[in-house]
């Protein structure tokens, strides 16, 4: 069996509102008002679930995006929608099985309030949860936080990497069975197998015990996405899932390769692990069905909408450069601006080898969010996604709709059987956690383990 789950792909699945596509709002079979919809919500969670796939992702954002007048008024995407760990928590209540991960900041939240919300959810959905640790890329954030401008890039990630220690820290307040609720003695817990974190360090000073018992699965599963030298350093030492943004398959491979490599500075070992590159899949019968489809909603991107799209990836405007959309698209020196690094070189390396326009770029990027984009009927994208696994460049993908609820039935109905078929994803659930869906072990508490020896 372990053989057999070391073969497989895991599949989840980002929903980003409309769509990730920067004009998704606009297509026909799109729900425009999603944002606020909780019924559009549930239909996608149910969707997902009857694939089988592994979790639901949510990226979150502590500030509206911000872009110019002409290109806010005509964007769905990270302007006003449901802060995510709340949304998942009416999720847990319809679905079952399905993974359930949210975004939440180490820079503009304190370590107490995250661990509470993240065990509460893992109670809530049952060993569900999983938290997507990141730094912040919108500089915007920094204002609504009482800061002028926002932490400095490697300032992000020290402050990151003791922010998720506590909270593993919070995490073991309890041990598994402090609460016996016995009835009979009149016990409800035992005070001895209760712990203080008594936390001292550089950015944050926490006593503990945290006020929600220890979680189902011991912790929730941790995501991590960042792709700097500091963030795959920190993907190697806390990350037990990673969501990439390679376009290649070999520059995913060389990703995939160099984080593993570090893993075991930390004690820890490949197979603690799973790297998942995003991938939007547009699917139909025919090659010519899935391009005329991408065509269509490539068509809805309004100009101004992608300059300021590129803009806001590369923390540069373009407009302000003197750029039209049909000029060659510029080579670009990395700044401190830039909130992806990894993201930044993606688009300068491939902007360079394939000699792309400006319009061109945007067009590429515009439907994944910086991620890899696939097209084609469903045998040909069950290829190239069979070709990126066997090469062992990745643990399976995120997949990111560029329309929804359209794309996710197109993928769930369509190319997910096709995956099964090539026994390459499972048929069914083998557990009920979200570590039993990733293959990952629950964790003992750092106190069972100094009891152990």
């Amino acid at each position: 069996m372990a053989d057999a789950r070391a073969k497989r792909m895991h599949l989840g699945v980002f929903f980003n509102h409309t769509g990730h596509h920067i004009a998704s709002w606009r297509h026909p079979q799109a729900d425009a008002d999603a944002n606020i919809d909780i019924d559009h919500y549930v239909r996608l969670a149910r969707t997902a679930e009857a694939a089988g796939l592994d979790f639901l992702f949510f990226a979150d954002s502590a500030a509206t995006a911000e872009r110019t007048p002409e290109s806010l008024k005509r964007s769905a995407q990270y302007t006003a929608y449901f802060e995510p760990t709340t949304l998942l928590g009416a999720l847990a209540m319809v679905t079952n099985r399905i993974g359930l991960v949210a975004t939440a900041t180490t820079s503009y939240n304190e370590p107490y309030n995250v661990a509470r919300r993240f065990a509460s959810l893992d109670h809530i959905s049952k060993g569900r949860a999983g938290w997507n640790v990141v730094t912040s890329g919108n500089p915007a954030e920094a204002q609504n936080f009482g800061r002028e401008e926002h932490y400095e890039h490697d300032a992000r990630y020290d402050r990151a990497r003791e922010f998720v220690s506590v909270v593993h820290g919070l995490w073991d307040s309890w041990d598994d069975d402090a609460f016996p609720r016995d009835k009979a003695s009149g016990v409800y817990l035992e005070p001895g197998r209760m712990h203080h974190l008594d936390h001292h360090g550089e950015h944050f000073k926490v006593r503990g015990p945290l006020n929600v018992p220890r979680c189902p699965q011991g912790y929730p599963v941790i995501f991590q996405a960042g792709t700097s030298e500091s963030g795959r350093e920190l993907a190697a030492e806390t990350a037990e899932g990673v969501f990439t943004s390679n376009l290649t398959p070999q520059s995913q491979k060389d990703h995939y390769g160099d984080v593993k490599a570090r893993m075991a500075r930390y004690g820890r070992t490949p197979d603690q692990m799973k790297i998942l590159p995003g991938l939007t899949a547009v699917v139909a019968a025919t090659r010519d069905e899935a391009r005329a489809k991408w065509d269509h909603l490539q068509s809805l991107i309004h100009p101004k909408v992608g300059m300021d799209y590129l803009s806001m990836l590369l923390a540069t405007n373009l407009t302000a450069l003197g750029l039209k959309p049909d000029d060659p698209f510029p080579q670009l020196e990395l700044h401190a601006k830039v909130q992806s690094q990894g993201m930044f070189r993606n688009i300068m390396e491939t902007a360079a080898r394939e000699k792309l326009t400006v319009r061109q770029m945007w067009e590429r990027l515009a439907g994944s969010r910086g991620k890899a984009t696939m097209i084609g009927s469903v045998k040909d994208v069950a290829d190239e996604m069979e070709h990126w696994f066997s090469l062992g460049a990745c643990d399976g993908f995120i997949l990111q709709p560029s329309y929804l609820p359209g794309e996710l039935d197109d993928v769930c109905h369509s190319l997910v059987p096709e995956l099964q078929r090539r026994g390459l994803v499972r048929t069914g659930y083998e557990g009920t956690t979200l570590r039993d869906h990733m293959g990952l072990r629950r964790p003992a508490s750092r106190y069972a383990r100094n009891s152990d020896g």
